[in-house]
């Protein structure tokens, strides 16, 4: 069975057939890890005995004729923001490291090996969840699998690279303003930011209580909703995961996109992006066969008021580590919170008037049309340490990263950032659907992966390397 590429499903049906063992599966998993972590630096920590426990439970299991899920036997591993039981939720931070191990795993890592997933480990990430580069300056940068030169893009960026990289078929992220659309633009796979409050938070590190998200990161369409429909369900230890029942999207995939109403996102989503940017979204627009174009009214200003929530929030939540342990922080995070703390408090509350607005006019732009495609990133991935990006002839920071995601899930709508395959680097589009509606922003996705339009595409520098061994 070939590890490197196997996809969940694939595994899942293998080991359910007996076809091949939960404990193969995971050494193969192990192993690449050892092999190629060296390289992409996405794990913080290898669960081992933990993988190895598992596995023999799920093998029992099926030895005895029982089902154990639709992810039997899939390897994955989630940010380490998430709680796991027995180490301590860094949260890409150093201060965390003081923190009592957990006692229970977050509520997601229940749900996914109730399943019959196998957690391997916990991922590196942006400090706090406070970054779109991946630069953790603690546990060193995440690589790019593309070219390891690279950003993976934050903060979900451990994620991503084990997802690119081959080393595990699922990887669990958060998505504040973009955390897990932006890495997967730049490591070239999918990822599903569903809609706000329709998966629990609990147990995991929060950010931003208001704009926080997790969801699933895969090689392909199928995966994302496998993960996806495994994690549904209600949970009253998150207070914003919603009460409605779960809405199973693995069946409807193959549906097709006949009667959808695809539109292209116009004005701020066509500024300030480059050519592979603008690109993507050709592609996916004429294989979609759709050539309509939308404005969308105040999105800078949407921007702008998710950034006045988000480091209001943010430094609220890090008040007293910002106090005790400043020296402890990344100086570009702490910065970041300090200036929060002083945004008065009726800018906050303006900011989140508009919020109100702004979900307003996107409910009235849903009644007419049913998905609304955008870039994730406005460039491929920049080099690690690179301060600004060439766009239009003009430097433009790198803190312009998040500008295309951070407007959507200012107001917690369901997106699907599928990979477009562009030589050298990848790049990824946004299929941005009404809330509740992750079914119809997926099938999408999976029609363009049929058509071969949005691809997971192998990452050069790691088959290389494979190929010599």
């Amino acid at each position: 069975m070939e590890g490197a590429w196997q996809s969940a499903s694939k595994i899942a049906q293998a080991v359910s057939r007996g076809e091949t063992s939960a404990r193969g599966v995971v050494e193969l998993a192990l192993d690449r890890i050892a092999r190629y972590d060296t390289d992409l630096n996405a794990f913080t920590d290898v669960l081992v005995a933990r993988a190895h426990k598992q596995a023999q439970a799920i093998d029992a299991a099926i030895a005895a004729g029982s089902n154990v899920g639709p992810l039997a036997g899939v390897p994955f591993a989630v940010k380490n923001l998430f709680d796991v039981k027995g180490i301590s939720t860094r949260a890409g931070s150093s201060i965390n490291c003081d923190l009592e191990p957990s006692r229970r795993d977050a509520a997601m890592i229940e749900r996914l090996e109730a399943a019959g997933g196998i957690l391997v480990g916990a991922l590196n990430m942006g400090e706090y969840a406070c970054d779109f580069t991946g630069e953790n300056i603690h546990e060193g940068p995440s690589r790019n699998p593309h070219d390891t030169t690279r950003i993976t893009g934050g903060s979900s960026g451990g994620s991503a690279a084990a997802v690119g990289g081959g080393l595990v078929p699922l990887a669990l992220g958060s998505d504040t303003n973009g955390s897990i659309r932006v890495p997967a633009s730049f490591c070239g796979v999918f990822g599903l930011k569903p809609t706000y409050g329709r998966l629990s938070r609990a147990r995991s590190f929060p950010f931003v209580a208001s704009l926080d998200h997790v969801g699933p990161l895969a090689r392909n369409v199928r995966d994302l909703a496998l993960a996806y429909d495994a994690m549904q369900g209600s949970d009253d230890d998150d207070p914003a995961c919603t009460r409605r029942p779960a809405d199973p999207v693995n069946a409807t995939l193959a549906e097709g996109i006949d009667g959808l109403r695809i539109v292209i996102a116009g004005g701020y989503f066509r500024e300030n992006i480059t050519r592979e940017a603008g690109e993507a979204v050709a592609r996916v627009a004429s294989a979609l066969g759709t050539s309509l174009v939308v404005d969308i009214p105040e999105t800078a200003r949407a921007r702008a008021a998710a950034y006045v929530i988000t480091s209001c929030e943010g430094a609220s939540l890090h008040l007293d580590r910002l106090r005790r342990r400043p020296n402890d922080f990344d100086p570009a995070i702490r910065n970041r919170l300090l200036a929060g703390a002083m945004i008065p408090a009726a800018m906050v509350d303006r900011a989140h008037k508009f919020r109100r607005w702004y979900q307003r006019e996107f409910r009235e732009i849903f009644g007419n049309i049913d998905v609304l495609l955008a870039p994730a990133t406005p460039f491929v991935a920049p080099k690690i340490g690179q301060a600004t990006a060439l766009v239009d002839g003009f430097e433009v920071s790198r803190a312009n990263i998040g500008i295309l995601t951070q407007p959507i899930s200012f107001i917690g709508l369901p997106v699907v950032a599928v990979p477009v395959p562009l030589s050298p680097l990848p790049i990824g589009v946004q299929i941005i659907a009404a809330p509740w509606r992750e079914d119809i922003a997926l099938r999408v996705a999976y029609e363009l992966e049929q058509r071969g339009t949005v691809i997971a595409s192998r990452p050069e520098p790691l088959v290389r390397r494979q190929m010599e061994q």
